[in-house]
């Protein structure tokens, strides 16, 4: 019975979402406010309806109720609770629910904002996010049902994927998708500013909030992605531009452009058309990625199983959406009237050449991962694009913006002083030069590595330059701790989230002084990997809940004495077939010790790779610095929607009443 309510509350939902995506709409275009109004609740409503579905999908997994076709293909009794719950989303169906789910979410955040905003905004903005929910409802309905029924139910279940049973994918899914979906929410705002035609730094202030909501989570779901990848798939590296890698990597570019597009907009008024491109792109981007992953185009590990007609429903959403939005863009665009007017050298030029970079790498990221299978549907012929397309393509074109970073930051809006701001970063880029030496001689190496690190101490430096000249614009000590405890929340947030890319610039800089071993190692035998060595103890087999597995037992030490014991581990899950690589790792400083084990021939040595990894955990640590800095953003009074109402109330009564 639980079941079945959650059917139906699906299709309540998507009779709601039909309602609600035309009748407050209808309000705006009679200038009805009745209609206009009602347009929050129902979005409250729409969600209600969905968390029930999501709901009573999570209790037939919680319960093992095998009589549904989505559990008893992805579940089993024994599998531990966390990964009954996790792995709801672990596949096709129960991911579409659990995107559409987040999808009414932010509607019903807004509309418990609508408050705060004109009627017409909210019921056009609701009503945009609507027709996109809907149409992912009506997705799920048709061809991707997670409660369709098993006329004869099994006592048991196939169980999950054994890779995705991993404590990673609790926190990865859902992170992402919320970076994904809540770019709808800039998405839904573009659109209802190019149907309103009203776009200024009121709508932007609007906007900034969400796009800086759906860029931190989006970046800590790549981030987790990453090392989920890095620890669960035994490759010892965290990025393979894998192209379901690249889908998640093409809107975090867009939206991070965007993010700096809705800082102009909301200060000077200008970059209007820039702004709605890009929040039409970053949620574009993310639609696209869905159809890659789950069109069944790309053979990826990361990619979901299915059908050819998913792939052609998907394809359809993607047209009405992009094509539908694009050519909204196209017809109002030339109407936006101009903003702002400023020089080349101020803030905002070096904010639209950071957008030039980023879109152009976004683009190199697209064709790469788009040309070959371009190529193959026109004539057959297939090619792959690997890592040294994009290490030729993409990283050149972040140079210039680790570079650009600190000095934008110290421009004026409107006119700046580019030989003023370079003069005050004279310390910093010394620092830079100093650091980069350290590390040559210290680690050696690749003299690229040691150049990026003093880039990135550079980065990370010069985030904080612009705060520490505000706060010693005082007089005295009491005016500087005054300037100190008055620093916008948003100043402090952006300094940390450019830091934090700092931070993620010097692990990867590290990279070129990894090691890496590969050994055949019998019980008592050690190898040297970096300044550590690693003995084999033992080889022992041990019961898991659904698995078994065999571990290696093996004792890590430095200068003689013992550091750690680790366990890296296969595991064979039975019910699948299927072994998968636990690695073990240890955090030494900011460094790792990865180790991963092949399967273990009857009585034979056993194939180990062995990875020294110094200042890797360095670039998780950024990730998780950027999304505190957003974080840290989003508490600034200035983003509170309160505020931006009041701005639109005060410009009304400053304009001036005309004579009847």
């Amino acid at each position: 019975m639980i079941v079945e309510t959650g059917h139906f509350a699906l299709i309540l939902a998507l009779a709601l979402s039909a309602v609600l995506a035309v009748v407050p709409l209808w309000g705006v275009l009679s200038r009805d406010a009745t209609l206009m109004r009602s347009a929050p609740s129902m979005a409250i409503m729409q969600f209600f309806m969905v968390a029930v579905a999501y709901a009573a999908l999570t209790w037939a997994y919680v319960e093992s109720d095998f009589s549904l076709v989505n559990v008893f293909e992805n579940s089993h009794s024994l599998k531990p609770l966390i990964y009954k719950i996790s792995g709801v989303w672990g596949n096709h169906e129960g991911s579409m629910l659990l995107w559409v789910l987040i999808l009414v979410l932010f509607g019903a955040l807004v509309a418990l904002a609508a408050k705060n905003m004109p009627d017409d905004l909210a019921a056009t903005v609701l009503s945009v996010q609507s027709w996109v929910s809907g149409a992912f409802i009506l997705f799920i309905l048709l061809t991707s049902n997670p409660f369709a029924r098993i006329g004869m139910p099994p006592i048991e279940g196939r169980d999950l994927n054994p890779i995705l049973q991993d404590p990673g994918l609790a926190i990865h899914p859902p992170m992402l998708y919320l970076g994904y979906v809540g770019y709808s929410m800039t998405f839904s705002f573009a659109a209802a500013a190019l149907i309103l035609g009203r776009i200024d730094a009121v709508w932007a202030r609007y906007v900034r909030p969400w796009a800086l909501l759906a860029w931190a989570f989006l970046t800590l779901g790549i981030a987790m992605g990453s090392y989920w990848a890095y620890y669960t798939l035994g490759w010892g590296g965290f990025w393979f531009w894998d192209p379901v890698e690249n889908a998640s990597l093409m809107p975090w570019l867009a939206g991070t452009a965007l993010l700096h597009c809705t800082a102009v907009m909301e200060k000077r008024d200008a970059l209007k058309i820039w702004t709605i491109f890009l929040a039409i792109l970053a949620f574009s981007l993310s639609l696209l990625g869905t159809f890659l992953v789950r069109s069944g185009v790309l053979t990826s590990v990361h990619t979901f199983a299915s059908d050819p007609q998913r792939g052609v429903f998907i394809l359809g959403i993607l047209v009405f959406f992009i094509g539908g939005s694009l050519t909204l863009f196209a017809l109002r665009a030339p109407m936006l009237k101009q903003g702002g007017i400023f020089a080349p050298v101020s803030r905002e030029g070096a904010l639209v050449l950071n957008n030039l970079l980023l879109t152009t790498a976004c683009a190199t990221v697209f064709v790469g991962t788009l040309y070959p299978l371009a190529l193959e549907a026109f004539n057959g012929a297939k090619i792959s694009v690997g890592p040294p397309f994009f290490n030729y393509t993409f990283v050149p074109l972040f140079i210039p913006i680790f570079f650009a970073m600190p000095i934008g930051q110290l421009l004026a809006w409107k006119r700046g002083d580019l030989l003023g701001a370079a003069q005050r970063l004279t310390v910093v880029a010394v620092a830079g030069v100093v650091a980069a030496l350290i590390f040559f001689a210290m680690q050696g190496g690749p003299a690229l590595s040691a150049a990026m690190a003093g880039l990135a101490i550079f980065v990370i430096l010069g985030a904080f330059v612009d705060i520490v000249s505000r706060i010693r614009a005082g007089s005295s000590a009491g005016a500087m701790m005054s300037r100190l405890w008055g620093m916008p929340r948003s100043a402090w947030g952006t300094a940390i989230a450019h830091a934090g890319v700092g931070v993620t610039l010097l692990g990867l800089a590290a990279i070129g002084w990894g090691v890496e071993k590969i050994a055949a190692m019998k019980a008592g035998e050690s190898v040297d990997v970096g300044h550590f060595n690693v003995t084999l103890d033992n080889v022992v087999t041990r019961p898991g809940p659904n698995y078994r597995e065999t571990v290696a037992q093996m004792t890590i030490r430095t200068g003689g004495a013992v550091v750690a014991k680790l366990e890296p581990s296969r595991r064979f899950f039975n019910s699948r077939r299927m072994t998968t690589s636990q690695a073990g790792l240890l955090n030494v400083s900011l460094g790792q010790i990865h180790i991963v084990i092949s399967d273990q021939e009857t009585e034979g040595p056993l194939d180990t790779r062995l990875y020294w990894k110094p200042f890797v955990s360095l670039i998780w640590l950024g990730a998780l610095i950027m999304a505190l800095g957003g974080g840290l953003s989003l508490t600034d009074r200035r983003m509170r929607l309160g505020i931006a109402q009041r701005a639109r109330r005060r410009d009304n009564a400053a304009k001036p009443v005309a004579a009847g």
